[in-house]
Order: C-alpha cells, then sequence, then structure tokens
C-alpha cells in the first residue's frame, strides 16, 4: 500500500459484520467474564454474570448522528490492486486486541492511565 506509486485510499477488512453486543461479549469471555445483558436499548446494561457488576453501558455520546442498520468493510479493491486478503478472522482479531490492551496495561504507570 506504501509502495504504490499513486497514493490511494484502502479499506482493509474482513467483509464479515458482526454485532457490537457480540464483539463485547468475546472481549470479557478472553478476561474470564461472562456477560449477562439486561434492559433494552440505551437502557441495556451487560453485568459480570459472578458478581452482578455493570461493565458495560450504552453511551450516547458515541452515537453516529446518522445510524446505519448495517456496516461492513468492502475488501475488494485492496485485494485486486495489491493482492491483500485478511487472514485473521474478526473473533481472532477481537483476542489480539485483548490481549495486546493486558499488554499496556500491566507496564502502564498510573499516571498514563
Amino acid at each position: 500500500m506504501l509502495q504504490q506509486e499513486v497514493p490511494d485510499d484502502y479499506v482493509l477488512s474482513t467483509g464479515v459484520t458482526t454485532p457490537v453486543r457480540t464483539f463485547v461479549e468475546w472481549a470479557f469471555h478472553d478476561v474470564g467474564i461472562s456477560i449477562q445483558w439486561k434492559g433494552r436499548g440505551v437502557a441495556e446494561k451487560g453485568l459480570d454474570a459472578s458478581s452482578g457488576e455493570v461493565v458495560v453501558e450504552v453511551d450516547q455520546r458515541y452515537f453516529r448522528p446518522t445510524e446505519v442498520d448495517l456496516l461492513v468493510g468492502d475488501w475488494s479493491k485492496a485485494h485486486s490492486k495489491l493482492g491483500w486478503r485478511h487472514e485473521t478472522s474478526v473473533r481472532d482479531l477481537a483476542r489480539e486486541m485483548v490481549q495486546e490492551d493486558l499488554k499496556l496495561m500491566q507496564t502502564a504507570t498510573i499516571a498514563e492511565g
């Protein structure tokens, strides 16, 4: 992508759509927490099934101005122009993100957050 003679934009994606709820469940599963969902819509919360503690809440500040029903990346241009194909599943991507966040938390100081 960076070695192309002419700069261009490319979408790198799996081409698979995954509900946010599923992604959240995977991430918490990877740190040993099972999520139990309570409520609906903006009042929905994810609770640690063992302790009952709320660990996930909807925050309207992160809503898109015009919400879309389906988001899925189209990586066909990257494939046709660069020969790129995804090799990582969405599930594996979630797992990698959690592992990297855990590494960061182990090395970060309190001042860094």
